[in-house]
């Protein structure tokens, strides 16, 4: 009689600890972008990220015609009517090309992005979770595709269909999941053996429940690092496959086709091809050492947690006894 009301206060008091991670971790998460922000390093990439995508999102709004003939094609900017960066292989203004041409990519990378993480998020918290078959079977899978090279695996996709603008952000997605599920695995692998998830699931909760109340909130760091990455990663691959002949179709503008059609024309007006390679570098180079910042930024925040939840578990263990 006196020894089933302590292991049902000791999990009751474990399980209401648990709602209060969430804004807990929802307030780490933000502490963690505040000091990442707060570095030099922080500071610097989130600058060069921001006036990218400005220059992405914002330069449609800039009167002028991306199709309009301006001058001789690979006009220098001191040709008459060339504009301050001249002209590409149509006579075309390199400079309303280059603020035009990158909304589209900047969208197709976000949307790429959100199916890398979403998709490789779920596999490795599901893969941790769970344990066992569906462990092997998810983390196997993984591998299989690990060994592929993005680039070719994003070409084989659009080989079978061709470069429609869904299946190219499919293949980038589905390309770079693996790496997302890699890495959120092996920090879901810790989250789950945590007492207040196994006390949940004592408690009946559904497995869905507990994953996307309890384990993924504890791993919004890990997730903000991959999302910073992923994004890099698919800008430069889109770009890549946008100058392997998959991107816009001519004559919209995109920044990565605007590098192979104005590369023939270097010698004459380098610009064409230099402005949407900068920028492009710019982004990728701003996105990965953002993210690298929040995940120095998380050290701290890491170690914290974990002094937390020792000192938390330990009043219960004296109790019990």
């Amino acid at each position: 009689m006196t020894t089933h009301p302590l292991p049902t206060t000791s999990s009751a008091g474990t399980a209401a600890r648990v709602p209060a991670k969430g804004p807990k971790r929802s307030f780490a998460a933000l502490r963690v972008l505040g000091a990442a922000l707060g570095t030099t390093r922080g500071r610097i990439s989130a600058g060069l990220t921001l006036l990218v995508l400005a220059i992405a999102f914002l330069g449609p709004l800039v009167p002028g015609s991306p199709t309009a003939f301006a001058a001789p094609p690979f006009s220098n900017p001191s040709v008459p009517g060339a504009g301050l960066l001249g002209t590409d292989v149509l006579g075309q203004s390199v400079l309303f090309r280059v603020l035009h041409g990158g909304q589209h990519l900047m969208l197709l990378a976000f949307l790429a992005t959100v199916i890398a993480v979403g998709s490789g998020a779920v596999i490795g918290v599901v893969a941790a979770y769970r344990r066992g078959f569906v462990e092997n079977l998810l983390m196997r899978g993984v591998d299989v595709v690990l060994a592929i090279p993005q680039l070719v695996f994003a070409l084989l996709l659009l080989s079978l269909i061709g470069p429609e603008w869904w299946l190219l952000i499919l293949a980038v997605g589905l390309s770079q999941a693996p790496q997302t599920a890699r890495v959120i695995y092996g920090a879901a692998q810790s989250v789950t053996e945590k007492d207040f998830v196994k006390a949940v699931a004592v408690w009946g909760v559904p497995t869905r429940s507990i994953l996307a109340r309890h384990v993924l909130p504890n791993l919004t760091t890990p997730l903000m690092v991959e999302l910073g990455l992923r994004l890099s990663y698919s800008i430069v691959l889109i770009a890549g496959l946008s100058f392997l002949g998959f991107g816009s179709p001519p004559p919209e503008p995109d920044w990565g086709v605007m590098v192979n059609e104005n590369r023939i024309g270097m010698a004459a007006n380098p610009w064409g091809v230099l402005a949407p390679a900068l920028l492009l570098a710019l982004l990728a180079v701003g996105t990965n050492t953002f993210a690298d910042a929040i995940a120095r930024a998380n050290l701290g925040e890491t170690r914290g947690e974990d002094a937390v939840l020792g000192a938390a578990a330990g009043p219960t263990t004296e109790g019990s006894k």
